[in-house]
């Protein structure tokens, strides 16, 4: 490779990587798949102020599921305006010991805010060290992207969070339906997580898992 072609394609890397300093705003066109760095742009000519506003946590659903909690997000299919600002937001409510399980946001980092209640937040490092606070209405508490992190509503009341995410579409990954709501075989499971094949069966029957 040339001087001038390595040249070359450090402006093209450059003008792909910064491609959100072309224009204001790219608020996604849903017809058309999405792709690795997000959705194409809306027409212009078709963006109006609507576009910027989200009413989606008007409703934001019951806590009445096993986990006991309700979510209304923000992410780019709900809210196309956020596509390529790297910021998407969610609300949720969590009745009294509601909880979000173990999990992991491979594609962004995550800030909650406390609205109303009382959690116990945490999350865990890559060298295992868990980082736990209780939080009350008005603090914040920030979980690095892709590490495991949880919250737990230890009230007596309903907890409401807001959640900011650096991505519009963070992906979410439950640690506990990943690893017993799969289809991966019993016996392959318990050598790779050294867990009884008999407890296997009925963590999978309980998460929906097959095998």
């Amino acid at each position: 490779m040339t001087l001038l072609q390595v040249f070359l394609f450090f402006i093209l890397f450059s003008s792909f990587s910064n491609a959100d300093l072309l224009q204001d705003f790219c608020v996604a066109d849903l017809n058309f798949p999405q792709g690795l760095a997000g959705y194409p742009c809306k027409s212009l000519s078709n963006v109006t102020v609507d576009d910027f506003v989200f009413t989606g946590f008007r409703n934001p659903g019951n806590t009445s599921n096993i986990n006991m909690f309700s979510v209304a997000p923000g992410f780019v299919a709900q809210w196309p305006a956020v596509n390529g600002l790297g910021i998407s937001v969610v609300y949720a409510e969590l009745a009294p010991g509601g909880r979000f399980p173990v999990h992991t946001h491979p594609g962004g980092t995550e800030l909650i805010v406390v609205i109303e209640g009382t959690i116990i937040a945490g999350f865990i490092s890559s060298s295992n060290k868990a980082y736990t606070k209780k939080l009350e209405a008005y603090e914040a508490m920030i979980f690095p992207q892709g590490l495991l992190h949880f919250q737990v509503n230890t009230g007596s009341v309903k907890a409401k969070l807001l959640a900011s995410f650096s991505s519009p579409n963070p992906g979410v990954q439950t640690i506990s339906t990943a690893l017993f709501g799969n289809d991966l075989a019993s016996d392959i499971l318990e050598q790779v997580s050294s867990i009884d094949v008999a407890e296997v069966k009925k963590l999978k029957a309980m998460f929906g898992g097959t095998n």
